[in-house]
């Protein structure tokens, strides 16, 4: 049950047929690619078109991969084991950019965000996304966008409000964790001075986690979002491991299972509602696969098991979707299904019309889904004061007013 208010009228859609945008762009290549998120295929393949022969191709391509995921080379003059001449020829054809930085900010508690510049259509403009690095005991979390804007219109959402302008590139994808490697100084020295590297170094990563939870839906860029992950999670290369990343979805039901055979990551559903009448207001993606459809694939997603549980998230709103009945009927929902209840306390952005949950409210609601025999953890608002939080992500937070950045730095540091 839900109490009976639901999701203010102004934000709800008229009619299914405004559930997803349509990108209004799409990437086009410059004259010289990256080679950062190319399969090993692709770039065997770039070796054959610059005159390798095919017996060498193997080795080149697994030297450049080193190159490039264990020691960073940001430049082909790096690759001391490529001759000279095989150097030059790629460099006259290909590039080992990152995506541009355009802005940077760290909050009052650590978490780093990057507005990053990405390419237009030909001949024109520049588009950005934001990427977050939050700083955690023991680890840290690197949470990275799929998509320009988003296909989506989640009420409760920042991103949802930002027209969808195109999906990111496999490249652009790896080039966030990679970027963000770069400015962590997240490559040891060792790899970085060409000496030998045993593992990872001597100390930890600092990015240990990767979450694709950032600025899209990565369901519906479902074949960039897979051929990227697979190359973040390549053993020989930047190696995060599958169970350390986590592709979080709306509810894309088609490609729910098409993950967990092709990426077999970590799987997250932003569920937010127990009915399929609020959640229709909240996630209007639930009009075309509601909420019964939605539990049997994660019921049935590849791999799932005790080890490896569905991750349910779930925003706490005031008055909206908090009620401890609403707390007994999210446990009957996902009864059967190896499960964690990640609870998200809201996090407010300028014109939002939602309120968080008071925290005697959370805690009451975590207790009944923890005593229920589920892990309920309430996430820890991260970097609210430079709209980094959960939700909060828009590549348009530069055009804040003053006043809007000081309030928001003043909650952050009051919560």
């Amino acid at each position: 049950m839900t109490t009976s208010l639901a999701a203010p009228e102004t934000n709800s859609l008229a009619s299914a047929s405004l559930i997803e945008k349509r990108p209004s762009e799409q990437y086009v290549a410059p004259a010289k690619p990256s080679l950062v998120g190319v399969s090993r295929a692709a770039l065997a393949e770039a070796l054959g078109a610059i005159g390798v022969p095919e017996r060498q191709r193997r080795m080149r391509v697994q030297q450049i991969w080193h190159w490039l995921y264990v020691r960073g080379a940001d430049h082909f003059d790096e690759m001391t084991t490529l001759s000279k001449d095989l150097r030059l020829a790629l460099a006259q054809r290909f590039i080992l950019a990152r995506p541009d930085i355009a802005a940077e900010q760290i909050s009052v508690d650590g978490t780093r965000k990057w507005l990053i510049r990405l390419p237009g259509e030909a001949g024109g403009g520049c588009h950005e996304v934001e990427c977050v690095y939050i700083p955690e005991t023991g680890r840290g979390t690197l949470c990275i966008s799929s998509q320009v804007g988003c296909t989506l219109n989640c009420t409760f959402c920042h991103t949802g409000t930002q027209r969808l302008v195109r999906n990111l590139t496999a490249g652009e994808i790896v080039g966030q964790v990679m970027l963000a490697r770069d400015q962590l100084g997240d490559w040891t020295p060792a790899e970085k001075h060409n000496l030998p590297v045993a593992g990872h170094g001597d100390r930890p990563r600092l990015i240990s986690n990767v979450v694709m939870m950032g600025m899209g839906e990565p369901l519906y860029n479902f074949d960039a979002v897979r051929d990227g992950l697979n190359v973040v999670a390549d053993g020989d290369g930047l190696s995060v491991s599958k169970r350390r990343i986590t592709l979080s979805t709306s509810g894309v039901i088609p490609n729910i299972a098409r993950a967990g055979t092709e990426i077999g990551v970590m799987l997250a559903v932003s569920l937010h509602a127990v009915t399929d009448e609020l959640r229709d207001a909240l996630v209007p993606l639930n009009r075309k696969y509601p909420l019964r459809d939605l539990l049997d694939a994660c019921r049935n997603y590849p791999g799932v098991s005790n080890a490896r549980r569905v991750t349910f998230e779930y925003v706490m709103l005031k008055g909206v979707n908090d009620s401890l009945a609403d707390a007994r009927a999210l446990v009957r929902l996902v009864k059967g299904i190896p499960a964690k209840i990640n609870l998200i306390p809201f996090n407010p952005w300028p014109g939002s019309t939602y309120e968080c949950s008071d925290w005697q409210q959370i805690e009451k609601f975590s207790e009944i889904i923890f005593n229920a025999g589920y892990a309920s953890p309430v996430r820890t608002p991260r970097g609210r004061d430079i709209l980094a939080a959960c939700g909060q992500l828009k590549s348009a937070t530069e055009k804040l007013s003053a006043h809007e950045r000081l309030a928001l730095r003043a909650m952050a540091m009051t919560d």
